[in-house]
């Protein structure tokens, strides 16, 4: 049998309520049984006890938005939804993981956790360590983090190591004082964040009462689209979907090296959160495009940089170079032909698309302010500022 909903949230019962004439008054709105983290949601589906401390921030539950603008585009009646991950916590889908993570370190009585990080990771394991209480230690590619993202993990007191080295470096060196010391690892070679991250897809599937025809995903360090693939499965084993998504992601042009077949040695792109060119779960992506009768294809950083200004601009979600990488690949399918030549949705109407969006667009403010033009100061005179605005 198979269980019962975890995202479910019951009403509680309501009471008979009668205005001052004794007619019955206007009912209030029920009331919804408060979000409690995705441990304590998807339980049942995660590798947790009762002896397992759940440190949480509340994460998961975020918004599936969607989108008019991207559906035209796609055309054949097709329906676009947006997972906006920027809305965790700290700002990107990397709390979904390290709530298990950082709680599963706890539970091993770990006196510290550690990471290497393009900027995402280090501000959710620094955020999830001090609400544990226990340090955090950061490595980071010198000069190649969003100081947004930076900022993060020095105000939640992690010991942060600028090293020259790139991303991949810093991962090796990291991986080595795992080992050499009684610190946890909590980048997403840590399969606890897998478990954690996997939460993405039931939500999407509870929203939707289905899983998608097509999900899409940047795909940077891989753990992403190898953990949602996990989820929908994990769903579809258990009855909960009938049908299994076919799973798409996509890379920076200068950071593909599942695209191109080989580690790249010194990735190049915009989109700092995937600049990455060995990517961790290299082979759990590999599967999870091969499994679903997928693909993982790359997108220049012009591409990602017209989806970044299409999504501020008609749709008003504001996200982090990165996670633009989904829709700039959904756009170019469009452009290519794809849905209209290959697609045929596996229900009535057209192909249910859902594009993953990581993180928000603050994590990188200073990329939004390369993007737009800054309003030079006019005087305070009305008819100037009238003029400027086009009033006449």
């Amino acid at each position: 049998m198979s269980p019962s909903r975890p995202s479910a949230r019951p009403s509680p019962p309501r009471p008979a309520f009668h205005d001052r004439r004794g007619g019955p008054a206007p009912r209030p709105s029920p009331l919804l049984k408060p979000w409690r983290g995705v441990i304590e949601t998807y339980r049942p589906y995660l590798p947790v006890s009762s002896k397992t401390p759940v440190i949480t921030l509340l994460e998961g539950n975020t918004p599936l938005i969607p989108s008019r603008v991207l559906s035209r585009r796609v055309g054949g009646r097709a329906e676009v939804y947006l997972k906006y991950e920027g809305m965790n916590p700290t700002g990107s889908f990397k709390d979904r993981g390290m709530t298990v993570a950082i709680s599963k370190a706890v539970e091993a009585k770990s006196v510290a956790v550690l990471c290497a990080s393009t900027g995402n990771t280090s501000a959710s394991a620094s955020a999830y360590a001090a609400r544990a209480g226990v340090r955090s230690i950061v490595l980071i590619p010198s000069g190649a983090i969003a100081l947004g993202k930076l900022s993060q993990a020095l105000i939640h007191g992690a010991r942060v190591v600028a090293v020259e080295a790139n991303f991949d470096a810093c991962l090796a060196l990291a991986k080595s004082l795992a080992q050499l010391h009684p610190i946890t690892l909590v980048n997403s070679i840590n399969p606890h964040r897998i478990e954690g991250q996997k939460t993405c897809a039931f939500e999407i599937c509870d929203a939707l009462g289905r899983a998608p025809d097509i999900n899409i995903t940047p795909v940077g360090n891989a753990g992403n689209i190898t953990a949602q693939w996990k989820g929908y499965r994990e769903y579809y084993d258990r009855g909960r979907i009938r049908r299994l998504p076919l799973m798409a992601g996509f890379q920076a042009e200068g950071a593909a090296p599942l695209v191109k077949g080989k580690i790249i040695t010194h990735p190049r792109t915009i989109a700092t959160a995937i600049r990455i060119g060995h990517p961790a779960s290299w082979q759990g992506a590999l599967a999870a495009s091969e499994e679903s009768h997928g693909f993982i294809r790359a997108v220049s950083d012009r591409q990602i940089l017209q989806a970044y200004r299409l999504l501020a601009a008609e749709e008003g979600v504001f996200v982090e170079p990165a996670s633009a990488a989904a829709v700039a690949g959904l756009l170019a399918l469009a452009e290519s032909g794809y849905f209209t030549q290959r697609v045929r949705s596996r229900h009535r109407g057209g192909p249910l698309i859902v594009c993953i969006l990581t993180g928000h667009g603050l994590k990188d403010p200073e990329r939004a302010i390369k993007s737009i033009r800054v309003p030079r100061p006019l005087p305070p005179a009305l008819s100037t500022i009238a003029k400027a605005i086009g009033l006449k």
